[in-house]
């Protein structure tokens, strides 16, 4: 794949019901098949099936060297480091009725939402200059963040490291919501390329426990997938609503448009008080 600079969007561009998946070219929609996004690693299934999952070619937001590729991979039965979901279909603890992780000042007048998939390289980035003004704005009670994580890169890597990452995420914002910030900088700092195979599971849980997140539950429920379903059904409903694009951005409830982005967050927030 050559390579040239683009400031393009990371994520969607574009969300298209019906179709089939194949290569993006330039200002293409990218579609989503029938039937949403495959569920975690089955010895029911056989080692043909493909992981139907929303396939997205990115570019990143701000002005970066390359083009983010999509791999397409065949998923076996079998996936080194993952382990079986949880049977149940489990909710979450410690987050909003619509699945955000909420940070800072429950009486903050600004309400600051953030739409992210742990594998969006332009999603990375937005944290990158970002992080500490909502950190600072968290602390200091001007804005209440609420980091909604959302997984459709399931097929950017051969073990669906977009919904084990975002389970990981509900598996730690049960526990402790002061450490989830630096939990959630981690988690970009050690993103993995897309392509790959993504970090193993032994590798979310260390994150987790050095961000402070050390009881073994946290362990167990990002081995077990306890939130897969949970991640699947959340997608869909944030996809089939006003987001498109990840990172999008919500200041009190209106969408952030990509020059606001580039710009950073800081005057957006101190518009908004």
């Amino acid at each position: 794949m050559g390579h040239h600079r683009t400031s393009a969007l990371c994520s969607t561009t574009a969300i298209v019901r019906g179709g089939k998946f194949g290569e993006r070219k330039s200002g293409e929609a990218v579609s989503i098949p029938q039937g949403g996004w495959s569920g975690p690693p089955s010895a029911a299934r056989s080692s043909n099936s493909a992981v139907v999952v929303l396939v997205v070619v990115a570019a990143l937001i701000f002005v970066v060297v390359g083009v983010v590729g999509v791999v397409v991979v065949q998923k076996s039965n079998v996936v080194s480091g993952v382990a079986m979901a949880a049977s149940s279909e489990a909710t979450p603890a410690g987050v909003t009725a619509a699945g955000a992780v909420r940070v800072g000042d429950a009486n903050a007048k600004v309400v600051v939402r953030v739409v992210a998939d742990l594998q969006c390289p332009a999603c990375k980035q937005f944290e990158k200059r970002n992080a500490k003004t909502l950190e600072d704005a968290a602390k200091n009670g001007t804005a209440i963040i609420e980091y909604d994580v959302i997984s459709f890169l399931d097929r950017a890597s051969s073990t669906q490291y977009s919904s084990r990452a975002a389970n990981a995420s509900y598996c730690v914002a049960g526990q402790d919501h002061s450490k989830y910030q630096g939990w959630f900088a981690a988690m970009f700092e050690q993103q993995p390329a897309e392509g790959g195979s993504g970090l193993p599971d032994s590798k979310l849980v260390e994150i987790a426990k050095n961000a402070g997140y050390t009881d073994p539950s946290v362990a167990q429920c990002i081995t077990d997938r306890t939130y897969d379903s949970y991640v699947r059904d959340k997608t869909d409903r944030v996809l089939n609503g006003d987001v498109n694009a990840t990172p999008t951005v919500f200041v009190n409830g209106k969408k952030l448009d990509s020059s606001q982005l580039s710009n950073g967050l800081d005057a957006a927030i101190a518009a908004a008080r």
